[in-house]
């Protein structure tokens, strides 16, 4: 080949060749700007899905206060409050003594309330709070506030949980300790560290395994959010790259405060542990800002292998980890010689934690629906919303305990009742509200979760028995009073041709009984007769008013309680009884709030008034005689000692059994029943009344032991029992007082003791009395 020929054969392959370079520059270049923009599209949008959080409401504690010191302390153990030997000194610490507890309050931030954790004494005494004191300043505190308590994580896929952190917060031995552990060099490289490549390269060469990674902090950021952990030359040649354009298109700080929130630091049994954040509350209990040198390098040393090192696991292996990372801070000049000496000398003090359950899964189904309407499924697994509830966690646990303790022991005392399969056995429900607001405080819709989703109190349409006559005599106050007779007498009534004839739970000797002893007394002739002289369709008014989903239909067995009701509708239904004659709305959550605390959602307390409040009063009047004369008066023997007024319910051939009962700041429903409607055997006031005791019992905090004030338009008047007419200044044996509507307040006196010797009323009244018995 000639001279010129291979000069003109080099000048097409130098020319090929740099064709080629340029064309691989090209491409080298469109690759980056690509992976340019996938960094930017994520780094600019949302960078995590962080799931949304439920809390329960806050804890309001104050002198005077009932307080039950086992589920007060069950509560504080939930909010994360650690026991001490020492005064607490820190956040989270708690001393505890038969009459005494010493706190270090967290700190509180809720769209009502934000405030700095303190110390504080809390002094008890026999019935409850005696006193509570600031330890710092030794000033009284008026009013002491819990923090909501994390009750459930709306999870996407991944099961992530992470709280997210600003940079500005770590601490900066929090820093150096991360970067001590994982890329010391990281404010000096740019995004690739060659001198930590090769420092690697040798340690491991050195060690014939690999004991050090080269990657520095930018590639390990960019391979967690961008690529997948196969070891790989392409993949690990991709991770470079990218490392090289995060370094060049952000801030330092931006790339360490993403890195700080994504990396994975554990796992909580099928939930993984990321970021900074959400590792300092998993295994110290307090917040980033508050982790010494040697809980900062623990973590630090966890992100090399987080459940090889974690001090869940070991916690030998873990210090020892631990101890690495501080000596190599020192090495850095990040610790003084005193400062490594403290904190390799510093025990584990761990914030343990309970396996991830979902408290009051019942009231958890029953927000999801009512959170299903404001947001979709995927807003509440990546949104990181804060959901405020009106759950009160201790009454909460007072209703499953009470329950679970009081179908047991039915079943104890009577084996008929038990059954095998688990689908099939004896069942009940409850629902606790505010009669005031409509706020939940528990919800409890069945025996066991695991079992059964089916929720009793939301879900279930059961006949109320006598639990629905209130709504049958309420009907009935324009025209009658609680002193107005009654008929008891057998009485037949024709129904679309066919004939029904009430009968008596219980024998009632007397042929006539005012409107109060027969409510009281749940007594079911003069019940309908009541209805039937008021006619049927006011009741059925008067019942739709109260927001009643299921059709009310005007029989005469309306009085008696044949419909089918919702739980949750009938305990709402007696909110107005306690609530001055206003129907509440049943509330589960009061607001929502972003990341950033902002509230997105708040719920108001929607209240329509159904009566007046002189009616709701002389209702509520006549179900108090049901607790202390009628038929749920053996709550006395129950340990109820305080006023309360409620009503039983027992229906057919015992297939439900129910009390609902309240004072001013509470109402309680309880249902039992089979959910096939096999028989009870027992009436309500067996059934239930135990039970409503035991919660009520339980939850001292909710009591004050008042009674409802009479409001205008009640007066109370002296009546002679026999007509209700006004008693004689003497000679009636069995005058009484009793409360009216002013409108409808008898104004005659009664004549039957006219010209009768007192002494011979007297004979008269005893007589009256044995004839009874």
């Amino acid at each position: 080949m000639t001279r010129k020929k291979k000069t003109s054969f080099k000048k097409r392959i130098s020319g090929f060749a740099f064709f080629l370079l340029i064309f691989a520059c090209l491409g080298l270049g469109l690759y980056c700007w690509n992976l340019s923009f996938q960094i930017d599209k994520r780094f600019s949008g949302r960078r995590w899905s962080v799931p949304s959080r439920v809390l329960s409401d806050a804890t309001l504690l104050y002198p005077g206060q009932g307080v039950n010191r086992a589920l007060l302390q069950k509560k504080l153990e939930h909010l994360g409050y650690r026991q001490c030997s020492h005064s607490p000194a820190r956040k989270g610490e708690m001393r505890s003594s038969p009459s005494r507890l010493e706190i270090f309050l967290h700190d509180i931030k809720t769209p009502q309330h934000t405030r700095e954790g303190f110390p504080a004494t809390l002094q008890f005494s026999a019935s409850g709070i005696e006193s509570i004191v600031n330890s710092r300043t030794g000033q009284p505190v008026p009013l002491l506030e819990l923090e909501p308590e994390e009750l459930m994580l709306f999870f996407g896929s991944q099961r992530e949980q992470r709280q997210l952190v600003s940079i500005d917060h770590v601490p900066r031995h929090v820093i150096h300790a991360v970067l001590a552990a994982e890329d010391s060099r990281f404010f000096d490289h740019r995004g690739i560290d060659p001198l930590g490549i090769l420092r690697a390269l040798y340690a491991n060469l050195r060690s014939g395994d690999i004991r050090q990674g080269g990657s520095t902090i930018t590639q390990q950021l960019a391979k967690n959010y961008f690529l997948t952990p196969e070891r790989t030359l392409t993949r690990k040649i991709k991770e470079a790259l990218m490392a090289l354009i995060i370094d060049a298109k952000y801030d330092k700080k931006v790339i360490l405060e993403i890195y700080l929130n994504e990396i994975y630091l554990g796992q909580k049994e099928s939930v993984s542990i990321n970021g900074l954040g959400e590792a300092s509350t998993f295994y110290f209990g307090k917040s980033v800002a508050e982790l010494s040198v040697s809980e900062g390098a623990v973590i630090a040393g966890l992100i090399r292998a987080p459940n090889f090192f974690s001090p869940y696991i070991d916690k030998n292996r873990c210090k020892a980890r631990r101890d690495t990372v501080l000596e190599a801070m020192y090495k850095h000049h990040w610790l003084t010689p005193d400062q490594l000496k403290a904190a390799t000398t510093a025990p584990l003090a761990l914030a343990g934690y309970e396996a991830y359950v979902r408290r009051a899964p019942y009231f958890m189904d029953y927000l999801s629906e009512q959170l299903e309407s404001l947001y979709p499924p995927e807003a509440l697994t990546s949104l990181g919303l804060s959901i405020y509830t009106t759950l009160d966690t201790q009454v909460q646990m007072a209703a499953e305990e009470a329950l679970s303790k009081g179908l047991k022991r039915l079943e104890d005392a009577n084996p008929r009742l038990k059954r095998k399969e688990p689908e099939k056995k004896l069942q009940g429900a409850i629902v606790v509200m505010q009669p005031k607001t409509g706020y939940i405080l528990a919800m409890v819709g069945g025996r066991d979760y695991g079992v059964s989703q089916f929720n009793r109190i939301t879900q279930a349409r059961r006949q109320p028995g006598s639990a629905f006559k209130p709504f049958v005599y309420l009907s009935a106050l324009d025209s009658f009073t609680p002193a107005s007779m009654l008929s008891n007498e057998p009485k037949t009534y024709t129904i679309d041709g066919r004939q029904w004839r009430p009968d008596n739970y219980s024998t009632v000797p007397e042929t006539r009984v005012s409107m109060r002893e027969a409510l009281s007394k749940s007594v079911n002739r003069a019940t309908v007769d009541l209805a039937m002289k008021i006619g049927l369709d006011p009741i059925v008014n008067t019942a739709s008013a109260f927001g009643f989903s299921t059709p009310l239909k005007p029989y005469p067995s309306i009085a008696l309680g044949a419909f089918e009701v919702v739980p949750l509708e009938l305990a709402r239904a007696y909110c107005a009884f306690a609530a001055d004659g206003v129907l509440p709305n049943p509330l589960s959550f009061k607001d929502v709030t972003d990341e950033e605390g902002r509230i997105l959602e708040r719920r108001h307390m929607a209240v329509q008034p159904v009566t007046t409040p002189a009616k709701a009063f002389l209702i509520t009047s006549m179900l108090r005689s049901t607790v202390d004369q009628g038929t749920a008066r053996s709550l006395k023997d129950l340990g109820i000692h305080f006023p309360a007024a409620g009503k039983t319910g027992t229906t057919n051939d015992f297939k439900d059994g129910w009390f609902v009962g309240y004072t001013p700041e509470i109402m309680a429903l309880i249902w039992v029943g089979f959910d096939d409607g096999s028989s009870l055997q027992a009436p309500a006031s067996a059934l239930t009344l135990p039970i409503w005791a035991d919660l009520m019992n339980a939850i001292p905090h909710h009591l004050s032991g008042s009674w409802f004030k009479a409001p205008p338009g009640i007066v109370v008047k002296t009546i002679c029992k026999e007509d209700g007419q006004l008693a004689p200044a003497s000679g009636c044996p069995e005058s009484l007082e009793e409360v009216f509507l002013a409108e409808n307040a008898p104004k005659e006196t009664s004549n039957l003791h006219q010209g009768l010797d007192p002494i011979e009323g007297v004979i008269k009244f005893v007589r009256e009395l044995f004839k009874n018995f």
